[in-house]
């Protein structure tokens, strides 16, 4: 029990400190929409990594199945982070603040723009943008056949309940610490960060588009 604890620690840092688009729209989130944005999004890709660990330790058939169509599933994730990209680098605005009546929702100061802000749509982002991920994908599949052939099922339950709840927990903080420094933050500034979020998202979607038209032009 303790070594899977400590394993399921140890991939957990793995996933606090990559680097991805997942880290980028948690932080963009958080400074245009406030705590409950951030959290909104979070939940999303909260969601999908349960259902991807779900799949891969108790469907391993219905994974498989879904592997096969692998590369479908990256080409739509690729086009919607792309698609997000374009949006953000070049047609996403922001409305100055100072022109705006601020108002108290749970705790946080958002202006009155936020009473229009769709969570929902906010939680649909993350969990799709985590869910038609390639790399997220292999990674849970491949985590979970490992840990398999070492762990009983009840040690497995362990390791990705640590991992799931260091993660979230790290998840938390980014929000609670964006969502701080985006109230310091100009105007501009903030128009900047989802300029540079929007350029983030169209590097990592063509970066693994291109690997995976490489990987059909190699076959």
């Amino acid at each position: 029990m303790r070594d899977a604890f400590l394993k399921g620690i140890a991939i957990s840092l793995l996933l606090i400190f990559s680097v991805g688009p997942v880290i980028f729209t948690i932080i963009k989130q958080s400074i245009n929409h406030g705590r409950i944005g951030g959290f909104s999004f979070v939940a999303g890709v909260w969601l999908s990594d349960i259902m991807w660990i779900i799949l891969s330790m108790g469907f391993g058939e219905v994974v498989k199945t879904l592997m096969d169509f692998k590369i479908p599933i990256g080409i739509a994730g690729c086009g919607f982070l792309i698609g997000m990209g374009i949006y953000f680098a070049f047609f996403k605005k922001i409305k100055p603040r100072r022109l705006q009546e601020p108002i108290e929702i749970a705790g946080d100061n958002i202006s009155s723009n936020g009473k229009g802000t769709n969570f929902f749509a906010i939680f649909s982002s993350g969990f799709l943008i985590n869910t038609l991920n390639p790399a997220v994908i292999s990674f849970w599949v491949i985590m979970a056949a490992s840990l398999s052939a070492v762990y009983s099922f009840n040690d497995q339950v362990i390791v990705f309940s640590t991992c799931l709840g260091i993660n979230m927990l790290a998840d938390m903080g980014k929000v609670l610490g964006a969502g701080f420094i985006g109230k310091k933050l100009s105007d501009h500034n903030i128009l900047l960060i989802n300029r540079i979020s929007g350029v983030l998202y169209l590097v990592f979607g063509a970066v693994i588009l291109s690997g995976i038209i490489y990987s059909l032009l190699k076959n």
